[in-house]
């Protein structure tokens, strides 16, 4: 198992200005840092893609899918526009030799609405269309996409692992799977450990957040199942801690963080990384 923390930690946008940060994770002993892609063009990639080398962290890049990047929009030029987005994540995870591209693919994070059975049946048809364009594109690239369920406060579209693995299966492309988020899986599940059992090979990216998105081991999450299940499915990709501390207004809203999760972005590292580690027996 490798583990690994997502630049929304500590800084939205994640820019050139923030590169020193991956200093910072490779001394606190992650193996991967996880890109979150805001702002692509206002990233240096080719001194990212260098400090990655020196530092020899590993990265996974994951999604920020606002109201202009929603592949299900009713409006054609926001859903090319989220397309694109995809495409381009794909190309930058490709770069910098990420294994997936996950996130909310399918809709723009805070969109909750209450709409007819036809206008959802319109937006999910739009959304199996995308994400086979974009599939395609995964594919070709080695990259796999992680679809990401959230919360009922976040996204009316997918909510549950069931949800998302309908989904996929609608999809039908091997380049399109299961990302796991345990902070939404607490709201939304039933039992975490029993999900990831009946996801199995099927998750391609875990991001391992506490009830409260807090430091992982403070909250009130089966950390003990969840690993056991891990390893009955013999999962051995990454997990990422994937919470915000100085965060943009847009996130802030759309994920409702409204008050600091711990005394600092470093001490919840910190303190997670040495709680994985103690629940994965490693040194």
């Amino acid at each position: 198992m490798k583990f690994g923390v997502s630049t929304f930690l500590w800084t939205s946008p994640f820019t050139t200005a923030s590169f020193d940060l991956l200093y910072k994770v490779k001394e606190m002993g992650f193996d991967i840092i996880e890109l979150a892609i805001e702002r692509k063009d206002e990233m240096d990639w080719p001194l990212l893609k260098k400090m990655v080398k020196e530092t020899g962290l590993e990265v996974t890049v994951s999604g920020a899918i606002g109201p202009g990047r929603d592949i299900s929009s009713t409006d054609p030029g926001i859903r090319e526009q989220g397309v694109q987005y995809i495409i381009d994540c794909i190309n930058i995870a490709r770069e910098m030799d990420s294994p997936v591209f996950g996130g909310p693919l399918y809709s723009a994070v805070g969109k909750c609405r209450v709409v007819s059975p036809e206008q959802k049946k319109q937006e999910r048809e739009w959304c199996v269309e995308n994400l086979k364009r974009v599939g395609k594109v995964a594919e070709f690239h080695g990259v796999t996409l992680g679809v990401e369920p959230l919360n009922r406060f976040e996204t009316d579209m997918i909510n549950t692992a069931d949800q998302a693995i309908a989904l996929i299966r609608e999809v039908g492309m091997a380049s399109v799977k299961l990302q796991l988020d345990t902070f939404h899986g607490n709201i939304e599940e039933k039992n975490i450990p029993d999900t990831i059992r009946k996801a199995g090979d099927l998750i391609c990216h875990i991001q391992g957040n506490e009830s409260d998105r807090g430091t992982p081991g403070t909250g009130n999450l089966d950390w003990t199942g969840i690993r056991d299940a891990l390893y009955e499915i013999k999962y051995d990709g990454a997990i990422v801690i994937e919470t915000f501390g100085d965060v943009s207004e847009e996130i802030a809203k759309a994920a409702s963080i409204w008050r600091p999760l711990a005394n600092s972005s470093d001490e919840l590292a910190r303190e997670g990384l040495r709680f994985y580690k103690e629940l994965f027996k490693q040194p």
